[in-house]
């Protein structure tokens, strides 16, 4: 190998590990960036009703940070304080579930009696790890000063993006030899109306899911609807995840009640993923990059391994733009190029 190509190397590998490094913040720079080209066709639809733009940026995010406040203030305190009101009775429950264990131990073979006996035990350690896992949890979540800087950087590189866009394009762009400068600005249009045709979607997706599921949580009669209904709408964000997470929080207070609460509020979920995918999935698809469902998948998994929480949400966008730039880059202008020389190769022989 030549040295040339070997420091190339090196070099390359020295990148990588650096980005490595600060994945984090690659990753918060792109949620700020796929934030801010969702957010500015509402601006640019401002400035268009000649509003300056400076004023359609502080319309447009004071409306999303009024409504995601409104938001926790409506479903967060309730739902706290049901979860707590739950755990108070679980002692109860246990014991109740206890009683049956003995009467059960009564009747059984004696080989089954140690399992029984453990399962009495785990049963009555539930109240203790319960409380301890719901005390550190919030413990963490209050002490946790990384969660409002990340969202403060995010903020703030959005506003900044929003202000100038164009001059970060050009910036991008001016990486690319000055011949494909032209095909790189092609390549970031598509990119950016395959994420708004997403994001458009996807917001349609949770807004007609919280809907469905504030009212068939209501007819359920199962507490903190607005909150488990909002917890569904958050979680469309991440597909296939999502909805399997979304469910417990609601079946598990429908349990307190009683359990015929609990299987209705299962198959009201279920319900409603069948409507989803069945007829919004298909109607926004048609706005959207087509995506098949196993990559969805495999890169969920992947984000989520990789970066924790914040690549699973953000795995789809990712996918998104990921998907625009190797249809583009790697099968347009490099894959097909190539069967063309290939072609001209062959009628020149001939």
């Amino acid at each position: 190998m030549k040295f040339g190509k070997l420091l190339g190397l090196v070099a390359l590998l020295i990148g990588l590990y650096l980005l490595w490094t600060i994945r984090i913040v690659v990753l918060l720079t792109f949620s700020a960036i796929a934030i801010a080209t969702v957010l500015n066709r509402i601006v640019r639809w401002l400035v268009q009703r000649r509003m300056s733009r400076s004023a359609a940026i502080a319309l447009t995010l004071g409306l999303v940070l009024a409504m995601l406040i409104g938001i926790m203030a409506l479903s967060i305190p309730p739902l706290i304080d049901q979860v707590a009101r739950w755990l108070d009775q679980v002692p109860m429950e246990a014991a109740q579930i206890s009683r049956w264990l003995e009467a059960l131990d009564q009747r059984i073979p004696v080989e089954l009696s140690e399992q029984v006996q453990r399962l009495d035990t785990f049963i009555r350690d539930i109240p203790r790890v319960l409380r301890s896992i719901f005390n550190n949890f919030f413990l963490v979540f209050k002490g946790t000063l990384s969660l409002i800087l990340n969202s403060l950087f995010v903020l703030v590189i959005t506003i900044m993006l929003l202000a100038n866009p164009q001059a970060y394009r050009r910036v991008f762009t001016m990486i690319f030899p000055q011949f494909y400068r032209y095909r790189i600005r092609e390549i970031l249009d598509h990119c950016e109306e395959s994420l708004v045709a997403w994001g458009v979607g996807i917001l349609f997706n949770m807004a007609v899911i919280t809907a469905l599921s504030f009212i068939g949580l209501v007819v359920i009669d199962v507490p903190v609807p607005i909150g488990n209904a909002f917890i569904a709408g958050l979680l469309t964000f991440i597909p296939n995840v999502g909805p399997v997470m979304s469910v417990v929080p609601p079946t598990l207070l429908g349990l307190l009640d009683s359990p015929w609460k609990a299987l209705a509020v299962i198959g009201l979920y279920i319900a409603i993923q069948q409507i989803e995918s069945n007829f919004l999935t298909p109607l926004v698809m048609k706005r959207q990059v087509s995506l098949l469902p196993a990559i969805t998948l495999v890169s969920q998994l992947i984000c989520g391994v990789l970066f924790g929480l914040l690549g699973l949400f953000l795995a789809l966008p990712i996918v998104v733009i990921g998907q625009v730039w190797f249809q583009e880059l790697l099968i347009k202008d490099v894959m097909n190029q190539w069967q063309r020389s290939a072609d001209k190769e062959k009628s020149v022989r001939v």
